[in-house]
């Protein structure tokens, strides 16, 4: 199937998710919470994964299918392309009535991500890419910033990032640090030179990131996990070492000034 279809597919039934999922009022959603802390869902994240897994599965019933609302089976590491979805990603945000959750699409091949989608339908935002095509926000090309230094760049990180535990020196490095809810969202700010970098140091699902790793590396952007690795997915267990997304300057600064674990 060639990759232009697969991002085709995706593009639509991105702007889909977002018809479903903006006809629910975040704040008056139904909503539970899931075991183990793992968070909170509500109707629409129900509504739009039962519609993509509907729409993609039926159009590529070869494909196996990893999403953050659906149970997973070992049935998807018998698939050589697998759909990997965030039905809503930053659902804290979508509940809260915030404009920063997007919808997060991919497909991986033999572990490596070949079509991607990030959709911010209340911010009109579309960010795409296709493997060797590049990366495009609403049909614009967008690549990363490029700043002199780590300190003076601007990362998105959650706080918890910059405990002294996980830098070298016993210290983060005296970067700015910014915050957005949505990770997917993060990575795609990354991508579009919007901010200089990310990071996240705790294991991430693949639903949260794997859209926005080839977002990131089309537009020209350096993205790893904490260990300065390549991102793989479809793994037995649908998480990573954490990312670290930049331009190819902060990204190596940031991976030197990491604390390696013991």
């Amino acid at each position: 199937m060639p990759v232009h279809d697969d991002l085709t597919l995706l593009t639509d039934a991105a702007r889909e998710a977002g018809r479903i999922a903006t006809g629910y009022s975040g704040k008056d959603a139904q909503r539970w919470d899931k075991p183990d802390d793992a968070g909170p869902v509500t109707e629409a994240d129900l509504a739009v994964n039962a519609m993509l897994e509907t729409k993609l599965q039926a159009a590529r019933p070869g494909y196996g299918w990893l999403s953050e609302e659906t149970e997973d089976t070992a049935a998807r590491q018998d698939r050589d392309r697998v759909f990997i979805i965030d039905p809503i990603d930053g659902t804290r945000s979508f509940i809260e009535g915030s404009n920063t959750w997007a919808h997060a699409l991919a497909v991986a091949e033999q572990g490596i991500v070949t079509a991607a989608v990030i959709y911010l339908p209340l911010r009109d935002l579309m960010y795409v890419a296709a493997v060797g095509q590049g990366a495009t926000l609403n049909g614009t090309p967008i690549t990363p910033s490029s700043p002199t230094s780590l300190a003076a760049a601007d990362i998105l990180a959650a706080r918890p990032n910059m405990d002294a535990r996980n830098w070298t020196n016993g210290a983060a490095p005296g970067f700015q640090r910014s915050y957005r809810p949505s990770l997917a969202y993060r990575m795609a700010l990354v991508a579009q030179g919007q901010f200089d970098g990310m990071l996240t140091l705790r294991p991430s699902w693949e639903w949260d990131i794997a859209a926005g790793d080839l977002i990131l590396r089309e537009a020209g952007a350096t993205c790893t996990d904490r260990t300065g690795a390549m991102l793989r997915f479809n793994n037995p267990h649908p998480k990573v070492d954490g990312v670290i997304a930049a331009g190819g300057l902060v990204h190596d600064q940031i991976s030197a000034a990491l604390a390696r674990r013991p």
